[in-house]
């Protein structure tokens, strides 16, 4: 059986990428800045809606659906160890953002 991001061969077309990003280094504060604050630190599409006050439905998180997720959290949290333990940054804000 194949996944999605592979071919009848099983060819997986995505594992160059994966592998980029897994092996990125960060060294560059502004940069690690930057990727904080695109990458969000949870799924944007879950949501509960609601009708006066009472929740209808519920939408479930569909970013593990993204055959890049793993990677693209593994970056996030690259960035945010950059910032912390090299650059000495409170990266509590980075985590902040998502609450609004």
């Amino acid at each position: 059986m194949t996944t999605l991001n592979q071919t009848s061969f099983g060819i997986d077309l995505l594992q160059p990428m994966r592998l980029w990003l897994e092996n990125v280094e960060i060294h560059n504060p502004k940069l690690a800045r930057l990727l904080c604050k695109i990458i969000p630190a949870q799924c944007p599409f879950e949501r509960d809606i609601k009708l006066f006050g009472h929740s209808i439905f519920h939408i479930p998180p569909l970013c593990k659906l993204n055959p890049l997720y793993e990677q693209v959290i593994g970056l996030r949290f690259k960035c945010l160890s950059y910032l912390a333990d090299r650059c000495g940054e409170d990266v509590t804000l980075y985590y902040q953002q998502q609450g609004s």
